[in-house]
């Protein structure tokens, strides 16, 4: 019987699919449909969780067939994220758009990126004190106990670098390894070595210009046919939402939500807050925060759905070049970046929230400015690392609480409600890198504020 109702959910799937292309064809505008997919997925899980549960043999089988779509659309994103990042790079090169200004976008974006960390967790710090919130409160179940014991018996593999190691771990020592997305900085990696490959490419157009003019036609083509890819990807961005908000609000475990709900709450004004600050930064820069916003939000949604910022890069940068008027470099480099860089969620907020709410138990006041400045100082300097993918948090929680000389096994109490957290903080990773390539575009007076304050394109991904 159940496999007739999972069949059945599939038809319903399918019906809201086709609902989503007959959109697209009708060219209703990319930004609607992802929102008119996000509110199907939501109404949808809800439905699955009100009428079979969220750890029924149904939910779960229906969720796994809706994976096909889900995930397999992250997988694709994720696909093409280090060509995309390694062409754009050296194609910035070749058509002279890094000649002068490499080192001052990469100072800039990275300051960027760690400054509204550091503020973060200034927020973090705030809020988990102004929610009163503590480690004590949460009563521990089976999932936590499990959390913390795997994570003192694999202490020894997590254990927080120092800071050189941790710069040194940027560098690639082998960029074919890295194009495979091996390590948690793979991308920094990338971006170093497409910076080598375009230094390269200059050397060369000064002593041999007719082969430097040879290897600007290669990577002019292959820069054609990876936007083209993912052109095409990006075109499935409002059914893999749908299908990933579907499995996530189906199986989502609403008990321990409720219980957990102050510590939720906490999290998403810090979020909120967050997110507010870049609006602020946006202003303060010159241009309209809320222009930003309504561009911005299928990246977001996406980003918020789908749990990666890794996964929501290409969608990521092609926002920012061809939406908000950002250089295709500096939208790159601020994209790649802030992939292990400064992430204000993930590397931000949540280890912050955590240092505050464990330090009382081990007799540590945590508004001492003493502890406050620390814990701000070693919190951007773990955000250097720190993967766009999931469990990004949890290691650079591991990572503060472990140079706090906290326990380390409380990284999990929130465990119950993580993916729930994770939904925003991923969300507001991608703001931060998206903000950090305005602010650096308009810094450097590179920002294209005629395509930036233009009404929203409706054929930008669709072309």
């Amino acid at each position: 019987m159940h496999h007739f109702l999972v069949l059945i959910n599939i038809i319903i799937l399918a019906a809201f699919i086709a609902g989503l292309y007959i959109m697209q064809r009708k060219h209703i505008s990319f930004s609607k449909r992802v929102f008119t997919a996000l509110g199907l997925g939501i109404i949808f899980g809800f439905g699955l969780q009100f009428i079979y549960g969220p750890t029924n043999e149904v939910t779960l089988n229906t969720s796994d067939w809706f994976s096909i779509v889900g995930s397999g659309y992250v997988k694709f994103l994720q696909m093409i994220v280090m060509p995309l990042v390694f062409i754009s790079i050296v194609a910035s090169f070749t058509r002279l758009k890094l000649t002068k200004n490499i080192g001052k976008i990469s100072i800039l974006t990275i300051g960027i990126l760690l400054a509204t960390t550091a503020v973060a967790a200034g927020i973090a710090i705030v809020t988990t004190t102004g929610f009163n919130l503590e480690s004590v409160q949460i009563n521990q179940g089976d999932a936590e106990a499990q959390r913390g014991a795997y994570l003192e018996d694999n202490l020894t593999n997590l254990e927080a670098k120092t800071i050189p190691q941790q710069i040194v771990a940027l560098f690639p020592a082998n960029p074919f390894l890295d194009l495979t997305g091996a390590r948690s900085t793979s991308t920094i990696g990338v971006v170093i070595f497409a910076a080598f490959v375009g230094i390269a490419y200059l050397g060369i157009k000064r002593k041999r210009p007719e082969e430097a003019a040879f290897f600007t036609k290669i990577i002019d083509t292959i820069y054609a046919i990876v936007m083209r890819i993912v052109t095409l990807i990006l075109r499935l961005t409002p059914y893999g939402i749908l299908a990933i908000m579907t499995k996530t609000v189906a199986t989502s475990d609403m008990d321990a939500i409720v219980k957990l709900g102050k510590f939720v709450v906490a999290s998403y004004v810090a979020l909120i807050a967050m997110f507010l600050v870049h609006l602020l930064l946006l202003f303060i820069m010159g241009v309209n925060p809320i222009t930003y916003v309504k561009k911005a939000f299928p990246v977001l949604a996406f980003a918020f759905t789908s749990r990666t910022s890794a996964g929501a890069l290409p969608l990521n940068i092609n926002t920012q070049t061809k939406q908000l008027g950002v250089p295709e470099s500096i939208a790159n480099f601020a994209g790649s970046f802030g992939l292990t860089i400064g992430q204000n969620g993930c590397a931000g907020i949540y280890p912050a929230m955590l240092a505050v709410m464990i330090a009382p138990t081990v007799g540590i006041d945590p508004l001492t400015p003493s502890f406050i400045f620390t814990l701000i100082a070693i919190v951007v300097i773990s955000s250097f690392g720190v993967a766009g993918v999931g469990g990004g948090a949890t290691f650079a929680a591991i990572l503060v609480l472990s140079s706090l000389n906290l326990p380390v096994a409380l990284a999990g109490l929130l465990i119950s409600v993580e993916p729930l957290i994770d939904m925003g903080r991923t969300a507001l990773n991608v703001s931060g890198s998206m903000t950090a390539g305005v602010v650096t575009s308009k810094l450097t007076k590179d920002l294209d504020t005629k395509v930036y304050n233009a009404p929203a394109a409706a054929d930008t991904v669709d072309a």
